[in-house]
């Protein structure tokens, strides 16, 4: 599979970077738009309209996309951002989105909610669901976000460490069955040998990141910045120095986590508890 494409400041408007990109790729393939209809499988007609932003075209589609370019998340987390309204994703937010779909190696720490990249459909419904999106919107970002999870699942996957808290893990969906789903996908991805997960448990008492969800994310080029998310704002840290101090924070509340093993344990006596069904 050819290495994760390095992003560069090419068009800072999201749809015409979307389109751009898809430009470039099949340009880099040498593919007329009716051969990339026949290998993908879609009308070549919407891959042209596509490529000029006439429009965006489903997720389906530019998963297929992704998949035969071999850049795994690279095309939906910019259709992602495409889609969004302007007024949703700041500057720094689309930064990071793009930096995720191109990273080596992540490692997140949170606090209250499970990390997207390890969200079942359901979870991901009724978090985004609660911050205020509805209808046809809340169907994209679900999409979206399962989109996410691609480049974990594919065949050269980053490496991705997630510390839970386990509040996270305490806190659970309104259908029990839905929240039994996402501990049993929990489970199975904590035995992938690119995916480590452990739980701090509440004993661990006070820490550096007390309520901080917070995402590192190393590039082809070794270089790492942060994303730092509280319930109200987001900042992407870039400076060295600020990357280093969270990164400390970071080692220490590993530090005091459960191993991967025991983690997995309490990600089973989760299980154990939790009904299948939802209580009538």
């Amino acid at each position: 599979m050819p290495p994760r494409r390095v992003i560069t400041g090419r068009s800072q408007e999201p749809r015409q970077r979307f389109a751009e990109e898809l430009r470039l790729l099949r340009a880099a393939k040498g593919d007329s738009l009716r051969e990339l209809g026949d290998k993908v499988g879609w009308d070549w007609s919407l891959f042209g309209k596509m490529e000029n932003g006439h429009t965006l075209g489903s997720p389906e589609v530019v998963q297929a996309l992704d998949q035969y370019y071999g850049t795994p998340g690279l095309l939906l987390a910019l259709w992602e951002l495409a889609m969004a309204d302007p007024t949703q994703f700041k500057e720094r937010y689309r930064r990071y989105m793009v930096l995720e779909a191109g990273a080596v190696s992540m490692w997140q720490y949170a606090p209250s909610v499970i990390p997207g990249l390890l969200q079942t459909p359901e979870y991901a419904l009724e978090l985004l669901s609660m911050g205020g999106l509805s209808g046809d919107e809340l169907g994209v970002q679900v999409e979206a976000r399962m989109g996410r999870r691609e480049p974990l699942l594919g065949d050269d996957p980053p490496q991705f460490r997630a510390i839970l808290s386990e509040a996270v893990l305490r806190t659970p969906l309104e259908d029990p069955e839905e929240w039994h789903v996402q501990l049993e996908y929990l489970h199975t991805m904590s035995h992938r040998l690119n995916v480590t997960i452990q739980v701090l448990p509440l004993s661990a008492g006070l820490h550096g990141l007390p309520n901080t969800d917070t995402m590192f994310l190393r590039g082809p080029d070794g270089q790492t910045v942060v994303w730092a998310e509280t319930a109200y704002s987001g900042d992407l840290v870039q400076e060295s120095k600020a990357v280093e101090q969270l990164q400390l924070r970071y080692d220490r509340l590993r530090d005091a986590a459960l191993s991967p093993d025991l983690s997995r344990q309490f990600i089973e006596r989760m299980l154990e508890e939790a009904p299948c069904e939802p209580l009538t």
